[in-house]
This record gives C-alpha cells, sequence and structure tokens, in this order.
C-alpha cells in the first residue's frame, strides 16, 4: 500500500523526512495556503479542521496533526527505531516534538512568517515579526541546551528530530538567521542523513 499525506510547504519537509526513514511508498501532496486549499471543500472533507498535516491509512481512516501522525508512524514501524520503547524515553521524545512543533513553530515562525494572520493592521507587522523571531530564537535557545552533549534530542534519532529539521530550516535556509552551535551542528547532523537529503534535493536546496 501507498501512504497517503497532505501537507503543507512547512510541515511537508519534516513529513519528507520522516517517510523517507521508513522506507514505504508513500505520496506526500502539498496543500497550498496561499491560495486557500485548506479551505476547499474537498480538503475540509479529508480534515474538517482545515489544517495540515493529515495522513490517510490503508483502512481509509484519516490521522491529523503532526505528532499524532509521526508518533504513530514510529509505532507501527518499530524496526526503524523512530522511538524508544521505554515509557521515560517515549515521554521525553513526545515532550520534544510538542515544544518544537507547538511553541518553536507554531507560536514562533508563524507569527514571524504570518504576521497577517494575527493582525489586519500592515503597520503592525514589522512588530509582529520581530516578536516571532525573538520568540523563536528563545525557543532554539532552550533547545541549544537540550542537545549539549548529545547528537539527537533524546540521545538517539527520534521522530522529534524531524521536527526540529524543518525547524531549522526554515530558520536557517529560509530567514538567515544564526542557529545556536548545538543546533546548528544538529541541523548539519541531520543534513548528512539520506532522508534528509532526499528532501533537500526535492526542495531544491544545495
Amino acid at each position: 500500500m501507498t501512504t497517503l499525506c497532505y501537507a503543507n510547504k512547512t510541515c511537508a519537509i519534516g513529513i519528507h523526512v520522516l517517510l523517507e526513514e521508513i522506507g514505504k511508498p508513500y505520496d506526500l501532496k502539498i496543500v497550498d495556503f496561499s491560495k486557500g486549499e485548506q479551505k476547499t471543500p474537498e480538503y475540509k472533507k479529508l480534515n474538517p479542521k482545515g489544517k495540515v498535516a493529515a495522513l490517510v491509512r490503508d483502512d481509509g481512516s484519516v490521522l491529523t496533526e503532526y505528532a499524532a501522525i509521526a508518533t504513530w508512524l514510529a509505532l507501527t514501524n518499530p524496526d526503524k527505531k523512530l522511538m524508544p520503547t521505554d515509557p521515560e524515553g517515549m515521554a521525553r521524545t513526545l515532550e520534544a516534538l510538542d515544544f518544537v512543533v507547538g511553541t518553536v513553530h507554531m507560536l514562533s515562525w508563524r507569527l514571524w512568517r504570518r504576521p497577517d494572520a494575527y493582525s489586519a493592521n500592515p503597520a503592525e507587522h514589522d512588530q509582529l515579526k520581530e516578536r516571532g523571531m525573538n520568540a523563536m530564537l528563545d525557543g532554539l535557545a532552550v533547545i541549544d541546551d537540550q542537545l549539549s552533549g548529545k547528537d539527537y534530542l533524546v540521545g538517539d534519532f527520534s521522530i522529534a528530530d524531524t521536527a526540529l529539521y524543518y525547524v531549522e530550516y526554515w530558520a536557517a535556509d529560509v530567514a538567515g538567521w544564526q542557529l545556536p552551535p548545538n543546533v546548528k551542528a544538529h541541523f548539519e547532523r541531520m543534513k548528512a542523513r539520506p532522508s534528509v537529503q532526499v528532501s533537500r534535493k526535492q526542495e531544491g536546496v544545495a
């Protein structure tokens, strides 16, 4: 069976890496938010939340939210070792994943990337973007401490690192910000993984 996943340009990078790590056939469809495709009746029928990501499973059921999709893929592909099996390791992985997706990405990067989503007044956009940038860099500073002495967020590579990678990608390659040293080392380490190289080639990034 071919895994079908819908994502926008941002989270598609992490999903792409995750699906490459698993190594099974997949079809990744980009939902173009600039065209409002997440609001179309066709997509809302698939995911009434009007959000991404959305994973269509073999039985036709749909699973949404990056963290839930990543966790399900990890648990249903245990041979790929994308999540620790002990309770402490699983909890720490979900803790790291939730912070990256829910705080560093959604509450920080989106504020910088889409200030118009928070204010209809263009005069306020520069202030909102600065607030988003500072909040994201503060979040990455927290992650930098967590990465001290470790190659990956919870020691071994996990689903949490796929989310951190897409945040690093947008911060460094798109926004051009300087990453903290441990986060930068993690970013370089991720770029050496074959799954990430496939994703970067598709993105047209050197």
